[in-house]
This record gives C-alpha cells, structure tokens and sequence, in this order.
C-alpha cells in the first residue's frame, strides 16, 4: 500500500466544490448568484477529488477510525477561547476557492447570518458558525483525506452509493468477514449513535459541542457530511425511528453551507456583539481542543 499524501487537494474547499455538483440543491439561500455560478473553475476539480477520496477510501477503516476517536476526543492538544480558535483556523484560508476570496471564519459567519436572515432559532446561527471549527484538526497534523469528505459507516459493507466507491478496493476491511457485510459488527436499526462514522472534523466538532447544545444542532454538526445517507439513503437499516424524525435538521441545514458564499463579506464591526452574547449564551470561556 502507497504512502498516503497528505494534501491531495490544493484547497479544503474542493470537496464542497464536488458537492455542488453531485448534489445540486434547488435552495434559493443566496441572491447575489444563481447556482450555476458557483464552483466555476477552468480546470475542473474532478480529478483531485478523486486522488483525495482514493486516499480517504483505502486508509478510513474501522480500526483507523477508532484510534482517532482515541487520540483526538480526548481533547488534550490545545485550550482556546472560540475567537482563539478562529483566528487559528484563519490559518486555513483558502486562496484557489473561486466562489470566495473570505477566510474560513468568514465563510463561517456568512453560513450563520444565512441561517439567522431566514429566522432559524439561535442555536442554529451558532452551529453555522461552528460548522466547520473541526478542521482545525489539520493543523494539529492531520492529512486533508481525514478532516474533510463524505462520511461513511467504518465496520460494516461500503455502500456502493458512496461516492468513488470502487476505490474502497484497497481498504483493508473489504475483505474481512467481521467488517463487510451488512450490519457488520452492528444490529438491523441500532441507531447511528451506536455506528462510528468514518473520521473527520464532523465528528470531532459534534464531540466538541455535545455538553453545551441542543440535540438537532448536533444532528447537524454530526451528519451534514454524510450524503451516502442524507442524499442518497443507503443506510437506513442502521438507523432507528429517531434518527430517522432528527434527520429533517440536517437536511435544513446543508444548503445552508453550500449556497450561502458570496462575494460580499460580513461586516464583522457590525455584528460582532450579536455573536459574542450568542457564544457567551451557549458556551464558556474557553474550550479543549
């Protein structure tokens, strides 16, 4: 088995860039551009994405999965107050996103103030906001191929729904009779927080946020990547009765991230008190990271 590359993508970005594609969304968030201006790139991203899910298909196995969840929800690498950790995901700007020329912290506050323009709880405009905090995780070293990407069940049968499925040829659980059939090592309609997804910085963000907010915010933290199930079904045996009433929020949410850039930024000035009264609402002063 090659080496795994750390960087398949040249921007985090282009896993959303291949989203907006695959997924076309009918929603009419954003009033600046029409949805067939987004994601306009000379060069399509198409055989990148593909490089970066070879990479995430062959390595994301079940016992991977699980010594991430050991070495990173322990939370012991750092502790910084929420405006601190934005300033270190600002690390993290994009330079090759067509769509946006904004850091992530502004792509993140264009995604909540979306969300709160159209009414939504404040809840939700906070977990616009955290949405993408987990991708800090590659700056503590994390190759791009587990910080973002389509989620997926590690330890049962990879849905051929997933997308470049064929690469899952090279994972070392495809031909292990405890990880791939079925149910695997799970019960028919045990419900998803019985299943470990594969590893990225939705997960990590939703174990962050699990003490301090709602249940459907973490629904939405914890799911909107995982399109084999919101979009195209795939796992609806492992779920249950609850799963099932809670996935309405991620399905709200997700056009949200997607169709809420624009080139106009935020006036930070402006709203910045609305947002320090909203965190210091749901959250301490400071967080483990």
């Amino acid at each position: 088995m090659d080496k795994p590359n750390a960087t398949p993508l040249t921007s985090l970005d282009q896993w959303e860039d291949d989203l907006l594609q695959r997924y076309p969304d009918p929603a009419n968030i954003n009033q600046e551009k029409k949805q067939t201006e987004f994601r306009n790139y000379d060069a399509p991203p198409r055989d990148t994405v593909r490089e970066f899910y070879r990479l995430n298909h062959t390595y994301q196995s079940y016992a991977f999965v699980r010594e991430k969840e050991k070495e990173f929800l322990a939370f012991d690498k750092k502790e910084m107050s929420v405006w601190d950790a934005f300033n270190f995901l600002n690390q993290l700007v994009d330079d090759s996103d067509p769509d946006t020329d904004l850091d992530q912290f502004q792509h993140l506050l264009q995604t909540s103030e979306a969300i709160r323009a159209d009414g939504h709880p404040d809840w939700m405009v906070l977990t616009g906001l955290f949405h993408d905090m987990g991708k800090v995780l590659c700056l503590f070293g994390e190759p791009q191929w587990a910080v973002v990407g389509d989620t997926y069940p590690v330890g049962c049968a990879f849905s051929d729904k997933i997308v470049y499925s064929e690469y899952f040829k090279n994972n070392p659980d495809i031909n292990n009779p405890d990880y791939n059939t079925k149910y695997g090592v799970y019960e028919p309609n045990c419900g998803l927080r019985n299943v470990h997804l594969s590893w990225g910085h939705d997960e990590y963000i939703y174990q962050m946020m699990k003490p301090y907010l709602p249940e459907p915010a973490l629904y939405m933290l914890r799911y909107h990547s995982f399109y084999p199930q919101h979009k195209e079904h795939a796992y609806e045996h492992l779920m249950d009765k609850h799963d099932v009433e809670m996935f309405k929020y991620v399905n709200l949410f997700n056009p949200y991230d997607l169709y809420s850039k624009s080139p106009t930024p935020p006036d930070w000035k402006v709203l910045k008190p609305y947002y320090e009264d909203l965190v210091a609402k749901y959250l301490p002063s400071t967080l483990k990271f």
